[in-house]
């Protein structure tokens, strides 16, 4: 009962994830991201000590094929674990566990892989990919929020999803968007309320960080 894609801008060399799902809390376990290497989903019955390792496979310097291996082989419960993996250069990987539960699909384009588990059709992951595709000419975290509403719009999970993240890493090792929803009666519908008022200081809470004499406002 949960929908999510990770995709890369290779204009600009951030990676981020999208996620949603009819539990609470989906963005502290399932997406997991780390500046210039690439990023992981671990989701189905979530293990979010995954996330974490993969990301420091990824970082030794792992293809997604090799962390994705590596993470199924770590895990004696990988029958219920649906993975993702995404490495630097923009490759992906993908694992369904046997026990993990239908309709699931994975659908792997350009710079991105789209997957869920529990979804009203199998078609979800493949309009979110779409989505991703036919945005390039947006921001990242744009183009994994049409991703996401996408996914909605075709059908998404079968229960009304409350729970959704965005998250964007660029070059700093703070994420350039963080964004959670919880507990709400639409949670993508929110999850967009919140980016698009987020964007218009997206980069003044960066320079705060690097450089704050050059920071505007009194802040």
């Amino acid at each position: 009962m949960t929908y999510s894609l990770l995709g890369r801008c290779a204009r600009t060399g951030q990676f981020g994830a999208a996620v949603t799902t009819s539990s609470l809390a989906v963005g502290s376990r399932v997406p997991h991201v780390g500046p210039g290497i690439g990023g992981v989903l671990t989701q189905h019955r979530t293990d979010p000590r995954l996330g974490p390792r993969g990301l420091e496979l990824l970082r030794s310097g792992c293809s997604a094929e090799e962390t994705l291996a590596a993470l199924v082989a770590s895990t004696p419960h990988h029958k219920w674990r649906q993975l993702a993996v995404m490495d630097a250069q923009g490759r992906t990987a993908q694992f369904d566990g046997a026990a993990v539960k239908p309709a699931r699909a994975a659908v792997h384009v350009t710079d991105c892989i789209a997957m869920g588990n529990i979804l009203a059709n199998d078609r979800v992951p493949a309009a979110m990919a779409q989505a991703f595709t036919e945005s390039a000419n947006e921001q990242l975290a744009e183009r994994l929020m049409r991703a996401m509403e996408a996914g909605e719009a075709a059908g998404g999970e079968g229960k009304p999803v409350i729970s959704a993240a965005l998250i964007v890493m660029e070059k700093e090792i703070f994420p350039l968007v963080d964004l959670r929803v919880d507990l709400a009666p639409d949670a993508i519908t929110a999850l967009r309320t919140l980016w698009d008022a987020y964007l218009p200081s997206l980069r003044e809470f960066v320079t705060r960080a690097v450089d704050p004499d050059a920071a505007p406002g009194v802040i």
